[in-house]
């Protein structure tokens, strides 16, 4: 497989107490967290390219353009579709969409770059 523009991901999720803003620490309510929303596109996004890499490789995320414009309760599920829409080298950017049933809850925009997994954790032991 390829990677082609184009590929797409999704994930659901419950929303459970753990992930409101309150017990993130990103806000004192309890509905879900913008972080938490942020974790769900970037999930789809991974999942959207996953089977096109190599053996060894993964993607990470470098940056995520969010707006949170929906407030979600505690019980509901939400769905997080990522869509690959430009490939620039080990570039990947991804326009993301998140929707509890009732509407969008967010969208924007995603970008990931693919590593090599060992190198890439190998670094990172390395800034110890």
């Amino acid at each position: 497989m390829e990677l082609n523009e184009g590929l797409i991901g999704s994930v659901r999720h419950v929303v459970a107490p753990a992930d409101t803003a309150l017990s993130m620490g990103s806000g004192d309510v309890v509905v879900l967290a913008t972080p938490r929303v942020v974790a769900l596109c970037e999930q789809a996004a991974f999942e959207a390219v996953r089977e096109a890499l190599s053996p060894g490789q993964t993607t990470v995320g470098t940056r995520a353009v969010i707006d949170h414009i929906a407030r979600t309760a505690v019980g509901r599920r939400v769905s997080a579709r990522a869509v690959l829409e430009h490939v620039d080298g080990k570039t990947l950017s991804f326009a993301v969409e998140a929707s509890d049933g009732l509407g969008v809850i967010a969208r924007g925009t995603h970008t990931r770059v693919i590593v090599d997994r060992d190198r890439f954790i190998q670094g990172a032991r390395d800034r110890v």
